[in-house]
């Protein structure tokens, strides 16, 4: 039977906001979204390209509280042509970056940034 991973979803406590980092600063496009208002919540798949492979946004109407990301979750991992602009274009942004860093075995160089909510997101440089 074949298989194949398919999303990840994330929690949001402000839509607008999580949607204005993953589309503007990210560069993923909205693939669709179902609002399930007698449920009181909202879907929004996200892609960067076309692999089949997307990042879910929930909201949750009632979600008052920021979420309790747990110290289970790791971090969602994107790939660019330019490790440095990227790193730089990022951090004049305002956003919430480390610095540059790389693996003792040079297999990846790479940065991570928060998005709204506090999840990291890695950088890695495209091979």
């Amino acid at each position: 039977m074949a298989k194949k991973m398919l999303h990840t979803c994330v929690r949001v406590k402000d839509l607008e906001k999580s949607m204005d980092f993953y589309t503007n600063v990210l560069g993923f496009h909205e693939v669709r979204k179902s609002d399930y208002p007698d449920s009181k919540f909202t879907l929004v798949y996200l892609a960067i390209e076309e692999s089949g492979y997307e990042l879910e946004l929930t909201y949750n109407y009632d979600q008052s509280e920021p979420y309790d990301l747990g110290n289970g979750y790791g971090h969602i991992a994107i790939g660019v042509d330019d490790l440095e602009s990227t790193h730089q274009e990022y951090k004049n942004s305002g956003n919430e970056v480390t610095e540059l860093k790389v693996l003792s075995d040079g297999a990846a160089n790479y940065f991570f940034v928060m998005d709204p909510d506090g999840y990291k997101i890695e950088v890695i440089q495209n091979k």
